[in-house]
């Protein structure tokens, strides 16, 4: 069978899921198809793999020009059929080197890498490895990649919800650099060291040339728990001004039983209010989200979720409070083939500000109902 199709029957049965680096890996190498040559059998080291994901999302709040708030950067696109994100992908893998190269296109590459110039809006992935160990799992990667940040991915179905979370949608989906990572023998433990261009950036922001540093700790003491810490430490902005960014991003999940999972995260980070100034201004955001499995091909979720951004370093809105934000979100997912999934969600968010579009008006509500339908190849 299909490693790819083994994967989407494997989204029901509540094993972890992995994080967004993570999740795209288990893409490159996971889901492509092994492709066999005709005469000897062998295993050929380049694959093909493809996702599609189209949805129409109604809010509530009727923006006129069918954007969502700019805070949110998958599902954008209020009240109109639309692709969220599609992408094909090749892969080479041998024992001793990887390679990944994925172009996209949909609203979320138009929204999430919108600062970036020319063809890098349409790079997914473009990734190169070597082995540095012949005994252990030791690698080098290079080039552009998925987030060692948190338990959300770009690709939906890899999901438990079909919006991400405010803590996802502001924090990195993809980043460029290297990185060094091991992974113990009997796949407990992942540990990496990164050095990134910045916070999201594949080509760095005029005027900084100072590294970012990020680590990537993993563990899973058993096979229904998984346990993990990611950091980021680096500066957005020209060295001229060099505020300090420190963020730290850790969650766990958990298979209660053989139909429920929990997974808990939380987000935190400062960042300095001018050039070494020894003031710092503070954000944070908690999610818990549940998922049972009724049937084989049925799954519900429900997510509870908040985000404060009071001083605005990640969110701006101008507002007296700034962004201080609960939100809620139920969904049902039906696999209605191996590798077909369908979901429908409702979200709410409640601001302690006017922060919201309300048919024109500012209103400290929005809500929404959505659909989509994905594809994997």
């Amino acid at each position: 069978m299909n490693p790819f199709v083994t994967y989407f029957q494997s989204l029901f049965s509540f094993l972890p899921t992995p994080n967004k680096g993570l999740c795209t890996v288990l893409m490159s190498f996971g889901f492509c198809g092994i492709v066999y040559a005709q005469d000897t059998k062998e295993i050929s080291p380049f694959s093909v793999s493809g996702y599609l994901e189209a949805y129409y999302l109604y809010d509530f709040g009727n923006p006129g020009n069918h954007t969502r708030p700019d805070f949110v950067y998958s599902f954008n696109r209020h009240n109109e059929v639309n692709l969220n994100i599609g992408y094909l992908q090749a892969s080479y893998r041998t024992g001793q080197v990887r390679a990944n190269l994925a172009l996209m296109t949909g609203t979320y590459a138009n929204a999430n890498l919108a600062a970036e110039p020319g063809v890098l809006k349409t790079i997914y992935e473009a990734s190169m490895g070597v082995k540095i160990s012949k005994n252990h799992e030791l690698w080098v990667d290079a080039g552009i990649f998925p987030s060692h940040i948190g338990f959300e991915s770009a690709i939906g179905a890899v999901c438990w919800n079909m919006t991400r979370s405010m803590l996802a949608d502001n924090s990195p989906y993809f980043e460029s650099g290297a990185k060094l990572s091991y992974t113990s023998e009997d796949g407990r433990w992942f540990v990496s060291g990164l050095i990134l261009n910045g916070w999201q950036r594949i080509q760095r922001i005029e005027g900084n040339n100072t590294p970012a540093f990020g680590h990537q700790l993993t563990y899973k003491p058993t096979g229904k728990i998984t346990l993990n810490s990611s950091s980021f430490i680096g500066s957005d902005t020209p060295d001229s001004l060099r505020e300090m960014r420190y963020f730290h991003n850790f969650y766990g999940q958990f298979e209660l039983t053989g139909s429920l999972g929990l997974i808990a995260g939380f987000d935190i980070g400062v960042q300095q209010q001018a050039k070494k100034s020894k003031s710092f201004d503070c954000w944070y955001s908690p999610v818990v989200i549940a998922r049972y499995q009724v049937s084989e091909k049925l799954a519900l979720a429900a997510r509870a979720e908040y985000y404060a951004d009071p001083s605005e370093v990640i969110i701006s809105t101008g507002t007296p409070n700034g962004f201080k934000t609960f939100g809620y979100s139920v969904n049902a997912d039906l696999a209605l083939a191996e590798n077909v999934l369908w979901r429908i969600e409702a979200r709410s968010l409640k601001s302690d500000d006017r922060i919201f579009d309300n048919n024109g008006a500012p209103s400290g509500k929005n809500t929404l109902v959505g659909t989509s339908l994905s594809v994997a190849f």
